[in-house]
């Protein structure tokens, strides 16, 4: 993979200086069959009062400039900032893992949505895990693991009420970012609660290698299902579908017609589709679906980086025809089910039975590399950014 990078020096560069480099980057895959056993160390707890951490510099991605289309990495900048003491009640935490997801794409664009765009020239946002370093709250002490919602840099500082102390005895910290973070949350609310799988079902996953996909179709299996489908890019993934993500048949959608592969898959049709592409993939689905089957809406990365409306599914009347049930979902509103998820989940991922994996950039300055790569489908499972190596 190639993708342009940025690094700053600490020892000469002012605050706000960017300094491009090479454009050589590499993401690593990890698994849950090599994940060390250093990363599932848990910290030692300290005092909770205020510890110093006088001349932390923390390094932050900001957003540069709107993207016009697919974003380039002149949309971002590398920025060395002086990291605050923390205010009463606040905690600092040192990011050691930080999430990229497609859903921030469309943050980028000044437009209104669910969620606010990303400022310019601030740091952006999202879901990161790191040790708390500093802290003024008796409730987050010292040495405490963190999930939180400030990624993009290496230092956050944030209330304590914004955090989340979480358990590394049972996973590792990047787990709580995939399959026990809001991507394995997606899957398990839109089986469960969306389109409920039911014993006996055929089920249609799209974005299938990815993050959300690579544990939907394993899920689905747990539930019931009698035959899994999956659609991926490429044939390297198209077999790990079947190999390693528990999927019976996997589909190509470079190799030829959707329809087609699709109705060769599953000649009798499916009962559940999880949409995370829109388009092409969401009419296929709709002309293979069985009467009273059920759709989970949950993402259109195809049509993200569009710069004209996307055309709608031009078979959308099937839908009626069919009774199908269409119902979109935004992660959010389904955090009330996280302690059942990770109890089962974790479970899962002790036991062997729930395979996850991991393609991994380097350094806070990979980060947009990481992203960019993630839209473009180059991860295998959860795309992360590791910052503490």
């Amino acid at each position: 993979m190639r993708a342009r990078a940025w690094t700053v020096s600490s020892s000469c560069a002012a605050p706000g200086t960017v300094i491009p480099v090479n454009e050589n980057s590499t993401a690593k895959n990890l698994s849950t069959k090599n994940l060390s056993t250093d990363q599932n160390r848990k910290p030692t707890m300290s005092n909770p009062t205020h510890t110093a951490h006088t001349n932390a510099v923390s390094g932050e991605i900001r957003l540069a400039s709107r993207p016009v289309g697919e974003p380039t990495t002149n949309n971002f900048e590398l920025v060395r900032t002086d990291v605050p003491d923390p205010a009463e009640g606040e905690i600092v935490v040192r990011n050691t893992w930080m999430s990229v997801d497609p859903y921030m794409r469309g943050r980028m664009d000044d437009a209104p949505s669910y969620i606010p765009p990303f400022p310019l020239g601030a740091p952006l946002e999202g879901s990161a895990v790191g040790v708390v370093v500093s802290s003024r709250s008796a409730a987050v002490p010292v040495g405490a693991t963190v999930s939180h919602f400030l990624g993009w840099r290496e230092y956050a500082v944030l209330d304590a009420a914004a955090a989340t102390v979480i358990d590394t005895d049972i996973a590792p910290p990047q787990a709580y970012l995939g399959a026990l973070g809001t991507t394995g949350l997606t899957a398990y609310a839109a089986l469960t609660e969306i389109a409920p799988v039911r014993e006996g079902d055929v089920v249609f996953i799209s974005a299938a290698a990815g993050a959300v996909g690579s544990v939907a179709g394993q899920l689905a299996r747990k539930l019931g299902a009698s035959k899994v489908i999956g659609s991926a890019g490429g044939p390297e993934k198209v077999k790990r579908l079947v190999t390693d993500f528990g999927y019976d048949a996997a589909i190509d959608y470079r190799a030829g017609s959707l329809d087609e592969q699709l109705a060769k898959a599953a000649p009798e049709g499916i009962d559940v589709y999880l949409d995370s592409v829109g388009g092409d993939h969401l009419r296929a689905a709709i002309g293979a679906m069985r009467t009273g089957g059920r759709i989970a809406l949950v993402g259109a990365i195809g049509d993200y980086n569009a710069t004209t409306p996307p055309a709608g599914p031009d078979n959308l009347f099937q839908a009626a025809a069919k009774e199908l049930n269409l119902r979109g979902m935004l992660v959010s509103s389904y955090f009330h089910l996280f302690p059942q998820w990770i109890e089962r989940a974790a479970g899962w991922l002790a036991e062997g039975t729930l395979r996850t994996e991991q393609t991994v950039f380097e350094g806070i300055d990979q980060a947009p590399a990481a992203f960019l790569g993630m839209m473009r489908g180059a991860n295998t499972g959860k795309m992360l950014v590791r910052l503490d190596g």
